[in-house]
């Protein structure tokens, strides 16, 4: 929360770091030299000189050698595509670029905390700027105040300024689970569990299919303004997304904890791959962010100490959760389950809930089981 003075010397900041490091990267890129050492050899003299201090100049070094050691690990793993492929020409052929107002990492030499006033100081190009006003949630306090450890980024976001701790939490000692909470993620519903929870997804569906056709005329439009706009919507709708996977990782990894169970989710890696879906279904499936709810429930669960198990997603939605026969045709429709075996009839989804607690326990328990042969009497 700075005034207008602090607010001018941080965007004044982050604009020097920035081009500076714009700079060292056309000399790392013109010379091959990459590695922070040599970089620092060439460099540092002359970032003192533009007006950076000691650690700031060394935290700008880092960071463009950082992002050249990022673009190497990529290329090695093929992310940009075999050698002539034209991402990996386009990203090879010329220096990398950094944004203006890219976030400037700081450590507690260039930034304190004082957190019972809620100010922090902070290093600029201007001068060091003291007892500047932050707003934070309790929660967010507490962590800052129990946990918080190493660098703090500033981040310029839309005419606001952030701060991103980071913090490190010790994991939980994780408990003998007594039961298993099955997690079926899908498209009509976003999440389901065996034990009654559901998510319905119409509604947040319609939403996202109102954005999308927002999205077309936009990109159709063209113009710089609508670009404007469609970076402000995007970064919206990931807020929006965000926040509901919050939500529901919340909800599951609290009833997980107040009835001393384990958590079994469907390893859903290569589901783009491996789906056949319609096309208006692939974009809903494209779209909303399953890994990120996965990833949010096992670092809630193990805050709380509680045993997270992927499971093979494979026939969870045709398998019978009582007798186990797998028939597509138990899938009469998208939404109702009625084996042909024993007749049973559920929810689809949380009959697959079910069928995915059962294998999680069942993984659970093999993992315990000792592979030791028995020696003989």
């Amino acid at each position: 929360m700075p005034s207008s003075d602090v607010a001018t010397a941080l965007r004044d900041t982050l604009s020097t770091c920035n081009r500076e490091a714009d700079r060292i990267s056309e000399l790392a890129f013109r010379t091959g030299e990459k590695s922070r050492r040599a970089l620092q050899v060439a460099v540092y003299s002359k970032l003192k000189g533009a007006g950076l201090s000691a650690q700031p100049a060394l935290h700008v070094i880092r960071k463009v050698a950082d992002a050249y050691a990022a673009l190497a690990a990529n290329i090695r793993a093929g992310n940009l595509g075999g050698p002539g492929g034209k991402r990996r020409e386009r990203a090879e052929s010329k220096p990398i670029v950094f944004r203006p107002d890219a976030a400037q990492a700081y450590d507690d030499r260039c930034l304190s905390w004082q957190l019972d006033d809620r100010t922090v100081s902070i290093w600029t190009t201007a001068g060091r700027m003291k007892s500047i006003p932050f707003a934070c949630s309790s929660e967010a306090l507490t962590m800052l105040r129990e946990h918080r450890k190493g660098e703090t980024d500033l981040v310029a976001r839309d005419g606001a300024f952030y701060l991103i701790a980071t913090c490190s939490v010790v994991e939980a000692e994780v408990f003998e689970p007594t039961g298993w909470i099955g997690v079926d993620l899908g498209i009509a519903n976003i999440a389901t569990t065996n034990t009654g929870y559901r998510v319905a997804g119409r509604g947040l569906n319609r939403h996202r299919e109102r954005m999308q056709g927002l999205r077309a005329k936009l990109q159709r439009k063209g113009t710089k303004s609508a670009k404007r706009v469609l970076k402000r919507i995007s970064r919206k709708e990931s807020r929006r997304a965000t926040d509901i996977n919050h939500v529901i990782t919340k909800r599951i990894v609290t009833e997980a904890e107040r009835t001393t169970a384990g958590i079994g989710l469907e390893d859903l890696s290569g589901i783009r791959q491996r789906a056949r879906l319609r096309k208006p279904q692939r974009v809903t499936l494209h779209t909303w962010a399953f890994a990120q709810l996965g990833s949010f429930v096992v670092y809630k669960a193990k805050r709380a100490g509680i045993p997270v198990v992927y499971v093979d997603p494979a026939y969870t939605s045709q398998e019978c959760s009582v007798c186990h026969y797998i028939d597509r045709r138990n899938r009469p429709d998208r939404a109702a389950f009625a084996c042909r075996s024993c007749g049973v009839v559920a929810h689809a989804d949380r009959n697959a809930s079910r069928n995915i607690a059962r294998r999680a326990e069942a993984a659970w328990n093999a993992g315990r089981q000792s592979s030791a042969p028995v020696s003989a009497p």
